[in-house]
């Protein structure tokens, strides 16, 4: 079942309620999505804890066959 892209940003939203979160929907079937989260938390992590912080806060809607949310490319970084 597709995802809208306004569930993946209230999702977002709550473990990062200050971020700038922008949410494209690449292929437009609610499956292929890219995001960028610029947050503040970010500052002194590497991209790696950066991303690990975004999917936990999608709370398991991209675990497995599943998941709702298929693809998800993702851009994460601190404010400049």
């Amino acid at each position: 079942m597709p995802i809208a892209a306004q569930d993946i940003e209230d999702l977002l939203r709550e473990s990062f309620p200050a971020a700038k979160i922008t949410i494209t929907d690449l292929a437009g079937d609610g499956n292929h999505y890219a995001a960028e989260v610029i947050d503040e938390s970010f500052r002194g992590q590497n991209r790696v804890q950066q991303q690990r912080a975004v999917y936990a806060a999608l709370k398991g809607k991209m675990d497995g066959a599943n998941g709702e949310l298929h693809a998800l490319a993702l851009t994460t970084k601190a404010p400049d």
